[in-house]
């Protein structure tokens, strides 16, 4: 069984050489055998869910989170979001709150964000799995090579995307970007230890948007 058989097709042109690199063979082997063994989310068949949902061609707007959600059925491969039915977890219900305080948006009862993913948003974790209330247990195992490179891939070929950088982890990989081509938004993580830290008031969702339209984009329905 290959990891990547699911991703969207212009996504596994672009890392197929990723395969067959060391960490990635390491990396394939130890997940599987996480999923085989022990209960592992999201679902195997949502692990590449963001890609699968936001094709290669279609990016506008990254969102780097650190690894999924690691309680029973929260996580299904976007960063930040639940499926349907899900209480929203208090990170997501910041955002909403300042999606709501910077633009006026009603915020949603749910957390469901495939929306955002189909407008050309790509939830990307850097941590594709983790082990069931084990957060980071998956962490330095490889997947960060690869979402690095996806990042980097992005840099390198697409121009005028948003980055959204949440948080000191997620503010690290700044280093990939070109910030001459791109614009990248930085600000404290929205959970509730940081949020009142700079989240609150940076007004990335009305920024995210003017830079989409004058670089004549479509803008996000937030």
């Amino acid at each position: 069984m290959k990891l990547l058989r699911t991703l969207d097709s212009q996504w596994k042109n672009k890392l197929k050489d990723q395969e067959s690199l060391p960490y990635f063979v390491e990396l394939e082997e130890f997940v599987l055998e996480e999923y085989i063994s022990t209960t592992v989310y999201p679902p195997i068949e949502l692990l590449f869910h963001a890609f699968e949902l936001c094709s290669f061609d279609s990016v506008k707007v990254i969102i780097l989170g650190q690894d999924p959600y690691h309680g029973p059925g929260q996580a299904h491969g976007l960063s930040f979001s639940v499926p349907h039915g899900q209480k929203l977890p208090p990170s997501l219900k910041n955002i909403f709150t300042e999606i709501h305080n910077d633009l006026g948006i009603i915020p949603p009862h749910q957390g469901n964000l495939e929306s955002w993913a189909k407008q050309g948003v790509l939830l990307l974790n850097a941590v594709l799995s983790v082990k069931h209330q084990s957060p980071a247990s998956h962490a330095n195992k490889g997947w960060e090579h690869f979402t690095d490179r996806v990042i980097a891939l992005l840099s390198e070929e697409k121009e005028n995307l948003v980055f959204m950088l949440w948080g000191n982890y997620a503010r690290s990989k700044k280093a990939l970007i070109d910030t001459h081509k791109h614009l990248v938004l930085e600000a404290p993580h929205p959970s509730p230890f940081s949020v009142h830290k700079g989240f609150f008031g940076s007004k990335h969702f009305s920024k995210c948007n003017e830079y989409l339209i004058s670089h004549h984009k479509t803008p996000i329905e937030w």
